[in-house]
């Protein structure tokens, strides 16, 4: 059904369409049976298989890649589709507009997107208040933080300490975002002396936070897909040396490498298919820089099963999608946990 109402969907401008999505999932999932509805419609059948990692449990590998949900509002309706974990955000400690529009970018002929978003939100404030919702049982929910715009690349670890002060209590994970390409500046947090500056006060606030809890917190860092082998090991080592519980990898790239749309010359991350290969590929170096003692949560181009068990054989404990949702709709959720994992 979808793959016939794409044509119609895609007449409409994708940021549009975006919101018109998530505004039908955060009404379906604050109503019993507006859940019960699309649980109907997308039906799991063979969920699992269960994960462990970096102490928590997940009923599957499967998960919903940050940049979606980016206000938390949708998450319980997005459950309904057969997500084991649901990553919100990127939330920011303040409001701010993101980047002017247009700046997201169907490249249909390539099964991609381009956007140049950054990270638009109403804050951490709004936000705590759309988490403070029943949680479905098993799910596991994540929080991706960042920085905001205006606030100075040496003023940072203030802006992520604030946030994992926030949402400790609430997520079950967090997430560090230094990796998009669409906040000025952002991604040279991820070289050694900058991500050393970053995550020790951050991991000082998570220790303060877990002994006032009484929970663990986990924290994870999201890497981009662009960096170089020399960097990876940097970021690795200091990532690993400050005790952060794993790493998503990673982001949108700024490749363009052997697309074919008309718009691949627009500013901004490229998601979907064309990142497969190349995200793959990092997960294996991952892997085999850390020997498998640092989980690594995949996100980058799975448009199908067989994309998210290449990406678990190579070293991933968990995968995650976005841009796959917008080419196969939500039906593909349900389709790889059916098929199956392993």
């Amino acid at each position: 059904m979808y793959k016939s109402l794409r044509p119609l969907i895609f007449l409409n401008d994708p940021e549009q369409a975006h919101h018109a999505t998530i505004n039908l999932l955060a009404l379906g999932g604050s109503l019993a049976l507006g859940r019960a509805v699309i649980r109907a419609m997308f039906p799991v059948q063979h969920n699992g298989p269960e994960v462990k990692a970096f102490g928590l449990t997940f009923p599957n590998p499967l998960g919903m890649a940050a940049g979606y949900d980016k206000e938390g509002t949708a998450w319980r309706g997005l459950a309904c589709l057969g997500f084991g974990h649901i990553e919100v955000g990127t939330v920011t400690p303040l409001a701010q507009p993101g980047n002017p529009k247009p700046r997201v970018f169907r490249l249909v002929e390539d099964e991609a997107v381009i956007n140049r978003m950054g990270f638009p939100g109403n804050g951490a404030e709004p936000m705590l208040r759309h988490l403070n919702q029943p949680k479905p049982k098993g799910l596991v929910l994540g929080v991706n933080i960042g920085k905001n715009k205006s606030t100075p690349l040496e003023s940072a670890a203030e802006d992520y300490v604030t946030l994992v002060r926030a949402f400790a209590e609430k997520a079950d994970y967090l997430a560090v975002n230094i990796s998009s390409p669409n906040t000025p500046g952002l991604r040279t947090l991820q070289q050694r002396a900058a991500l050393e500056a970053l995550l020790n006060p951050v991991a000082a606030e998570r220790s303060a936070q877990v002994k006032a809890l009484h929970k663990p917190v986990p924290v994870l860092v999201k890497l981009a897909p662009d960096l170089s082998d020399e960097e990876l090991d940097s970021a690795l080592e200091t990532i690993q040396s400050l005790g952060m519980d794993g790493v998503i990898i990673g982001n949108t790239t700024l490749r363009r490498d052997g697309l074919v749309s008309s718009k691949s010359f627009e500013e901004g991350g490229l998601s979907g298919k064309p990142l497969n290969d190349l995200n793959t590929d990092k997960i294996k170096k991952v892997f085999a820089r850390t020997g498998g003692t640092l989980p690594i949560v995949a996100s980058g181009g799975v448009m199908c099963t067989a994309d998210a068990q290449r990406k678990l054989d190579a070293g991933a404990v968990l995968v995650q999608l976005y841009t796959g949702l917008i080419y196969e709709g939500p039906g593909l959720v349900c389709n790889i946990i059916n098929t199956g994992l392993k």
